[in-house]
């Protein structure tokens, strides 16, 4: 490809020579940063500025440091809690006090102190992030000892409604260079503690602060070159008219933030960043996902362990316009790439927010949390042509609008996460959010984190899932998932296409896993390729799809060598509060809370179970959206933790049609309560190499089954038809029509004769069957 070629693609041609010549760029080496990889060993002495080296090398004055073991402090000191509020935080004022940090136990420990919800008080904490915790101990209002030299003091506060406390001790001095006379550097700081083995290195954060303000003031661009560029904080490019932010290639520009806490590089305001050519190192990867993730606290709730030791590439709060192309981001501890600010509503638009953010060519590997995360409704993100790879939580996590995850590669990372917008605010009934393109991508192995590689889920909608291909899966895939949280809206309007899910797991013990679930109404399953490479794996099911969902077509899919091919089931939930004999609030889950621009459950169907069983029925004469209650049309005495079911009064819209599945152990079954215009239509449903199949397709509700054919089902005991009675004991009226039966043991199973009389049938063919319908 030549020069005029990439110039008309938009990359750009600019040599590092060209830059060093060119006055809108200005260099961070000119505001004094090093990039250098040199470090030595010092003595520091209490109450001194004055360190003595072992060697002075290339540090030179001007330079920021840090400086090991020499400056014990603390940082954070946060109260979470109660529990009952997720997530509550505050300074931790007068609740308690710590002190006595000697350092022993490593130069950063974050300490979590948890007082569960109990009488006497007690607590219990750990100093690795909870993969160890202490006994609980009763609270005595004293000085009572952690580790590390550490003492806390609790004071008087209601210990019982579950609280948590967390601060960090640290050893780093961080301090700039005023003066060198030999081996003796003075420093900015002093030291508040003698010790003989410290660790002097570059810091280059002030610098690069100050190299960024600049630029933006003579409205230059910014140049890295080759260089580690070690930093203790983050720095930050606040209000920029437009700046480019280049390094002179991925991998010999590093931002260093190994010992530091926050953004390498945080976004403020300003119209237009483009940041290109850099690669961050933080301190926590793979390995440490445990710690980084949600701690397992028993006081408050909504404890991340990332909070107290954080780490990230990059940080945008409402710039406009953001570019970030082939830039690599490794360890991090925190959202790699991350996004929250304001956003607009249906009738209100801020001055300033997020419009469009393109990842290009970038890469996160070997990080313990999320690899790209949008907090916020940010508009038009991109993910493209970037590499996931041993990431410890979500590939993506938006709740934003108008997304495009596409062609990247993923493998053993989390979810790619669509919705998790937890707000029920009628505004995004109006202008949605959670709108994405996910297509083009390869996801390899499974996910560890989430349960499956792609979901949709808590406000979604104008969901596009397609030409992704699978390989070696060993986990769930896809899922398009309605069910609600107390501040959910269910997700909705989506289609899953073309994509191929090779769900032939390498592990040695795999897992089950569904290649697509839809719970969601409006949904279009088509031209999709699910299987296995070799023989039937019992762990896999190909398609499942969830009630009460509506108006869901599936369509000329291939579906091989999965346990079950197709599978649909039933929606249920169970009683959360009684308010009185006609309404009730269910808990959270399968059932959803309904939008108000929906059905709003009214006229449709309860069926009351207990023990797997019905129990009886009511039906629905509303769903307050707004509350979240049920009313019936008639009183019922029910009681809290009553299960129940629902299924619409007339047509659920669900078309399973023109598919072919073939050497699968359950090919199709069809256990849930369907309707009158459930279809299951001009199918292929072939054996193949599956053994000890009972029926090609089973049948325990209201599905109307018309020109399919079904064949080769005959082994002993083997037939092409189970007709089950329906979830309320009786046979249901289906039609089965123009279907053709061809070389199975049974036309139909044992038990099925009942259900076949009831329904209404024919013009169905049978050949070479053992027995005929």
């Amino acid at each position: 490809m030549n020069r005029k070629h990439l110039l008309m693609m938009g990359i750009a041609l600019v040599s590092v020579s060209a830059m060093a010549q060119d006055d809108s760029w200005l260099s961070i080496a000119e505001c004094g940063a090093s990039g250098s990889t040199f470090e030595t060993t010092a003595n520091a002495t209490e109450g001194s500025k004055e360190i003595v080296v072992a060697d002075v090398a290339d540090f030179r004055v001007g330079q920021g440091v840090t400086v090991s073991k020499c400056n014990l402090h603390f940082t954070g000191g946060v109260l979470w809690g109660p529990r009952p509020k997720h997530a509550a935080s505050r300074p931790l004022g007068e609740a308690a006090q710590f002190r006595g940090y000697d350092g022993s136990i490593g130069s950063w420990t974050p300490y979590v102190v948890d007082m569960p919800p109990a009488t006497p008080h007690v607590f219990r904490w750990t100093a690795d992030l909870g993969r160890t915790w202490s006994e609980k101990t009763p609270i005595t209002g004293d000085w009572q000892p952690l580790k590390g030299g550490v003492e806390i003091k609790f004071g008087t506060l209601d210990w019982e409604s579950g609280y948590v406390i967390t601060f960090a001790g640290r050893d780093q001095l961080v301090s700039v260079i005023e003066k060198i006379e030999g081996n003796r550097l003075t420093l900015r700081d002093a030291a508040n503690r003698t010790a003989a083995d410290c660790v002097v290195r570059h810091c280059d954060d002030e610098a690069i602060q100050a190299a960024i303000n600049r630029a933006i003031q003579e409205k230059r661009n910014l140049y890295f070159p080759p260089g580690r560029y070690k930093l203790a904080r983050g720095v930050t490019v606040a209000n920029a008219p437009g700046i480019t932010l280049q390094g002179a290639n991925g991998l010999d520009t590093v931002l260093d933030i190994s010992d530091g806490e926050g953004a390498c590089i945080r976004l403020q305001d300003g119209k237009e960043v483009t940041l290109r050519n850099l690669r961050f190192i933080g301190h926590s990867g793979f390995a440490e996902r445990d710690q980084m993730g949600h701690l397992a606290t028993q006081g408050a709730t909504g404890v991340w362990g990332f909070y107290f030791k954080h780490c990230s590439a990059l940080g945008i709060s409402n710039t406009e316009r953001v570019l970030v192309e082939n830039c690599h981001a490794t360890r991090m501890s925190a959202e790699c790439f991350y996004s929250a600010g304001r956003a607009r509503t249906p009738t209100t638009e801020p001055d300033q927010y997020t419009k469009a953010i393109t990842y290009e060519r970038c890469s996160v590997v070997d990080s313990a949390r999320n690899a790209f995360n949008n907090n916020d409704m940010a508009e038009n993100t991109s993910v493209l042509h970037c590499r996931i790879v041993d990431v410890g939580g979500c590939t993506w996590e938006g709740a934003s609008r108008f997304v495009r995850f596409c062609d990247n590669y993923v493998r053993n990372s989390g979810t790619v996460a669509m919705g998790n917008v937890r707000s029920r605010a009628e505004q995004y009934e109006i202008l949605g959010t959670g709108q994405h393109i996910v297509s083009g991508n390869v996801f390899e192995s499974g996910v560890c984190y989430g349960g499956c590689a792609i979901r949709a889920a808590a406000c979604a909608t104008q969901v596009i899932i397609s030409d992704n291909v699978f390989v070696n899966f060993g986990s769930s895939a896809v899922e398009l998932i309605s069910a609600t949280g107390p501040s959910d809206l269910p997700a909705g309007i989506g289609t899953i296409s073309g994509n191929l899910f090779d769900m032939t797991s390498l592990a040695e013990k795999p897992s089950a896993r569904t290649a697509v679930l839809v719970s969601t109404s409006d949904t279009i399953v088509s031209d999709n390729q699910i299987y296995m490479r070799a023989g039937t794996d019992a762990n896999v099911t190909g398609l499942r799809l969830q009630e009460p969902a509506l108006n869901v077509t599936v369509h000329d899919n291939l579906i091989r060598n999965c346990g079950q091919g197709i599978v649909t089931a039933r929606a249920g939930s169970r009683v959360a509060e009684v308010v009185d004999a006609t309404t009730f609030v269910p808990t959270p889950g399968q059932v959803p809370f309904e939008r108000r621009q929906s059905h709003r459950y009214r006229g449709w169907n309860i069926v009351w179970t207990a023990g797997g069983k019905a129990v009886g029925t009511s039906v629905v004469k509303d769903f307050d959206p707004e509350t979240c209650r049920f009313t019936l049309a008639d009183p019922r005495e029910v009681k809290v933790g009553d299960t129940f079911e629902v299924f619409p009064p007339e047509g659920a819209n669900w078309t399973i049609h023109t598919n072919t599945i073939q050497g699968c152990a359950k090919p199709v079954v069809l256990d849930s309560y369907g309707s009158e215009t459930s279809w299951l239509r001009d199918n292929v449903i072939e054996r193949g190499g599956a053994t000890g199949v009972g029926a090609a397709v089973m049948v325990a509700g209201r599905f109307n089954l018309t020109g399919n054919h079904i064949v080769g089902f005959d082994e002993p005991g083997s037939a092409a038809l189970a007709l089950l009675p329906d979830r309320l004991g009786n046979p249901p009226p289906n039609r089965y029509r123009g279907n053709i039966l061809e070389r199975c043991t049974r036309a139909l199973s044992e038990g099925s004769e009942t259900a076949w009389k009831a329904a209404n049938s024919e013009g169905n063919e049978c050949t070479d069957c053992g027995t005929g319908l």
